[in-house]
């Protein structure tokens, strides 16, 4: 995809504005390009009225100010929006290109690990293919499905039932299996337009359950069968809409099992799948992109946790070993600094974000006042206090605790942290207001992730204790014995 040619920047030019903005205070450099976009604005507006010979006005100028500085400064959501077929080929392009990053930092093409992380790259790429190949299909492509179908002899009577502008393929089904261990449709299903899922009346757990496992924005028609003994359609249409939703039961199509009468129950189908045609391709396009892109996403945040975990492993004892070593509580602030700051900028080439190191220190700084708001500090300390015995050296007394607690800390931190980065991917610039609102939620999450690992990180402290060295109480050979 070709960007637009620009004109050349000099390098003098490039290097004043710089200056220029160096010179501003920085507590008001977030607010310049507001700044800017309002005073072009006014300017246009000025010349606007200025032609039209209308009256100029004060408070249209304040007005446009406040509009400019309020469309740049307003919240802006964690993760990408939605977007079209092309962008959604862009964004699984960029996943590919950043699995190659992770594959290159992370082991040797020719070892055996080598060869299955090209083997998934051959697998991903097979998939792409595959799926721009059916995004160019023709036509209307349906199922019908349900756990007890018609006879496949009535395969033709639907078809020309179904016969309109638009070509249709129709895939007749197996029986859905009345149990499943993960109720997950199959893919071949998640690849068609739409479902046409045969009910028998009365609706059995198993067809309630097929229902309830659609994928996300699949259309499904419901052909109800029942007989003209039981109660009438109207009467079922209340009992279904009860038990399925309104959605579902805006698509209730009632036959009676007959033959002959099956086109005219598929008849308000037929009507609408002419006009309803591109909407229905396109938002297949779509969902399956999207799909694919969910799935290629969660092997890739996989991939990042699993070189993560090492990193916040080695930084919560960084910061433990600092804050022993450090003989003032403002240096102990600044171990965490310069320690968190080494983590964030590895953090942020795992996750391929592009933000500061000064924007992650302020996301990471939210995330950590959260943290102490939510009293993980002093529930580490409780936890903790059975892990150490207070006697013997200095240190053990006036630092170990904080030390452990400052290691526990920094691992929630961390992991609340990498969740964020996984929320924002796309981002160009963090919104610290979003950010503070979600924080108490992210932290929370982690912690609670952080307490199922609890053991693992009490048998860490154990050895980095161990670890350490243990000056005498008096300035002697005798080192302390620590128990556990």
């Amino acid at each position: 995809m070709s960007a637009p040619l620009t004109p050349p920047v000099i390098p003098s030019e490039l290097a004043g504005l710089a200056a220029a903005r160096q010179a501003v205070p920085p507590a008001l450099r977030p607010w310049l390009p507001p700044l800017g976009l309002g005073l072009a604005g006014w300017l246009v507006t000025d010349g606007l009225l200025r032609l039209s010979h209308l009256p100029l006005s004060p408070g249209i100028t304040l007005a446009g100010l406040a509009l400019g500085a309020w469309w740049w400064r307003r919240p802006r959501p964690l993760g990408p929006s939605a977007t079209d077929v092309p962008g959604w080929l862009e964004r699984l392009e960029r996943l590919e290109a950043q699995f190659g990053k992770l594959a290159g930092a992370q082991v040797d093409a020719s070892s055996p690990a080598g060869a299955v992380l090209e083997a998934a790259r051959l697998e991903r790429a097979n998939q792409l293919a595959c799926l721009r190949q059916e995004l160019g299909r023709a036509g209307l492509t349906l199922a019908l499905v349900g756990t007890n179908p018609p006879s496949g002899e009535l395969q033709g009577t639907l078809l020309e039932a179904l016969r309109g502008p638009e070509p249709i393929q129709l895939h007749w089904a197996h029986p859905l299996p009345p149990w499943s261990a993960d109720w997950c449709w199959p893919p071949v299903f998640e690849a068609c337009d739409g479902l046409i899922h045969h009910l028998r009346m009365p609706l059995s757990a198993a067809e309630l359950r097929w229902l309830e496992a659609l994928p996300q924005g699949q259309p499904a028609w419901l052909l109800v069968h029942h007989n003209g003994e039981g109660p009438g359609p109207d009467q079922l249409a209340a009992e279904l809409q009860a038990q399925l939703g309104a959605e579902l039961s805006a698509r209730l199509l009632f036959w009676d099992g007959q033959p002959q009468t099956l086109a005219s129950s598929l008849a308000p189908l037929a009507r609408d799948l002419g006009p309803a045609a591109a909407s229905l391709r396109q938002a297949r396009q779509l969902r399956r992109l999207q799909q694919l892109h969910g799935r290629w996403q969660r092997d890739l945040e996989q991939q990042r946790r699993e070189l993560f975990r090492p990193l916040q492993r080695r930084t919560q004892w960084i910061v433990a070993a600092g804050v022993v070593a450090a003989p003032l509580p403002s240096l102990d602030l600044l171990v965490l600094a310069v320690a968190n700051g080494l983590m964030l900028q590895e953090m942020a080439r795992l996750w391929d974000c592009p933000w500061t190191l000064e924007q992650l220190q302020a996301a990471a700084a939210e995330l950590a006042k959260a943290s102490l708001a939510l009293g993980v500090v002093e529930w580490s300390s409780q936890a903790l206090a059975g892990l150490v015995k207070w006697h013997g050296a200095t240190w053990l007394v006036g630092g170990a605790m904080q030390a452990l607690s400052a290691a526990y800390l920094t691992r929630v931190v961390a992991h609340a942290m990498a969740d964020m980065l996984a929320l924002s991917a796309g981002v160009s610039e963090p919104d610290l207001a979003a950010i503070k609102r979600q924080a108490p939620l992210l932290v929370a999450q982690a912690a609670e992730a952080e307490k199922l690992d609890w053991s693992a990180f009490l048998e860490q402290g154990r050895q980095w204790l161990r670890s350490q060295p243990v000056p005498a109480a008096d300035g002697g050979s005798t080192a302390c014995e620590h128990a556990f």
